[in-house]
């Protein structure tokens, strides 16, 4: 079968190799990121290898697609909750991510652009709770940076009459709702800067260029819309308080 990078052990040199040149320049850098480096790349290796083996095993398996979709929503709004905030409010994260996913899946699925089997229902679900995390973190981390750092100016918005939410909305909102341009970006682009994966995948499957874009236009607009609730969402719940400082 041909592959996009062959998998032999050079590539596995090659990866380690790369993995210890970020963690240098970190170090050199002095961002104090450089253990870090080294753990996530070590981290994705392994998570890979066993998501590779149980995806082979229950593909073909309705109900360990849905346990498979559960674990990594669970997964997703807990990383979201920890990068917003350290208390425990962050299980909140799971509300504005499964706002995000959960209508574009459904909608996909019922209108049969989508179909129920694993093969597909895994990947196309990743991709758009990794779009929604990525959202979700970014979103509230910017909402509650703002809050706290211009807090007077929340106080004179008090002071003027408005609710606690619309004092909150008005000051937060426009700095989260940033977090939706990188998803704008790679939507706008895409095609001339960037050919996603899931558009180079089909065509080292064999699919013709057409077919290939299709799916992949299919793919960033569902994208493009989950993520757009999950900011939304979470701007919501910021302004209310749900996320503690």
């Amino acid at each position: 079968m041909n592959t996009l990078l062959p998998v032999t052990p050079m590539l596995g040199v090659v990866m380690a190799l790369l993995a210890l040149a970020g963690a240098a320049v970190a170090a050199l850098g002095r961002s104090g990121h450089a253990v870090a480096v080294l753990a996530a790349a070590g981290r994705a290796a392994v998570q890979l290898a066993l998501v590779s083996l149980f995806i082979g095993w229950a593909i073909g398996l309705l109900p360990a697609v849905v346990l498979f979709l559960l674990v990594m929503y669970g997964v997703a709004s807990g990383t979201a909750g920890r990068r917003i905030t350290r208390g425990r409010t962050g299980w909140w994260a799971a509300v504005p991510i499964a706002a995000g996913t959960a209508p574009v899946v459904v909608l996909m699925l019922v209108t049969g652009v989508l179909p129920a089997r694993g093969i597909t229902l895994i990947p196309v679900t990743g991709i758009l709770l990794g779009g929604c995390l990525t959202a979700t973190a970014l979103a509230g981390r910017r909402a509650l940076d703002e809050l706290c750092q211009r807090r007077g100016e929340v106080e004179a918005a008090l002071a003027l009459g408005l609710s606690p939410r619309d004092a909150a909305l008005e000051i937060c909102r426009p700095a989260a709702a940033r977090a939706l341009v990188p998803a704008l970006d790679q939507t706008r682009t895409v095609g001339l800067v960037t050919l996603p994966g899931a558009f180079v995948g089909m065509m080292l499957a064999g699919s013709d260029p057409v077919h290939a874009g299709a799916v992949q236009l299919a793919v960033l607009v569902a994208l493009l819309a989950a993520e757009s609730a999950a900011v939304v969402v979470t701007i919501e719940l910021a302004a209310r308080g749900r996320f503690s400082r």
